[in-house]
């Protein structure tokens, strides 16, 4: 099934973080989604139309039944810092998107939604390419509908306090009137949405939403 009749099921990869934590918020209040599968190191709060199987990322169980969801949502993503390497980096960023793309879809998925990054090219730094790596190798995938979230620097509490990104939304709130609308920090709740439309969205191919879409 391409387009939606009925309410569907979504499967959301990230759910602890910033932004998957929004979006765990909007898609179990939402009618259009019947159930949210949420894979999680940590239990998640329980809730009637959420299923949360506690896994190892490092060992995604290929076999599990939960797969066979009708949209994918990933907003997976960490940082070179607390990943301890640019390997470690990119299996998270990059390799993990990937690997749960193409169960995903083996399963019968056929929307995805990546939450990326501003900037991201293959010329650019690591961290940039990687995260195109990790839009290519999702693409390559053929999903019927593929939507690309790039937003700029995240403005949303976080658990684990990154003190570069914290100095940036400090210094980014005093001059905002100053910067340019595509560099402007963007709220998790405003990525979330996105991403959630993107999965719901009727038009089929993909679909780009660039930081200065997000301003609104």
């Amino acid at each position: 099934m391409t387009h939606f009749n009925n309410p569907l099921s979504l499967l959301l990869v990230g759910a602890t973080g910033a932004v998957g934590i929004q979006v765990l918020a909007l898609a179990l209040v939402d009618p259009r989604i019947k159930q949210v599968i949420a894979p999680t190191r940590r239990p998640l709060p329980n809730h009637a139309k959420l299923y949360n199987p506690i896994i190892d990322f490092t060992h995604l169980p290929v076999d599990a039944s939960w797969w066979n969801v009708d949209a994918v949502i990933c907003t997976l993503g960490t940082t070179i810092k607390a990943a301890g390497s640019q390997s470690a980096f990119a299996a998270v960023d990059r390799d993990l998107p990937i690997q749960v793309a193409k169960l995903a879809r083996t399963a019968g998925a056929t929307h995805f939604a990546l939450n990326s990054s501003l900037g991201a090219n293959s010329a650019g730094s690591f961290y940039l390419r990687t995260k195109v790596e990790a839009e290519d190798g999702i693409r390559n995938i053929n999903y019927p509908a593929f939507t690309i979230v790039r937003p700029s620097l995240i403005d949303a509490a976080r658990e684990d306090v990154r003190l570069g990104e914290k100095i940036g939304l400090i210094v980014a709130r005093i001059f905002r009137p100053l910067i340019p609308l595509r560099y402007r920090p963007v709220k998790a709740e405003r990525i979330a949405l996105a991403l959630l439309d993107g999965v719901l969205r009727e038009q089929l191919g993909e679909c780009i939403i660039e930081s200065e879409q997000l301003q609104n």
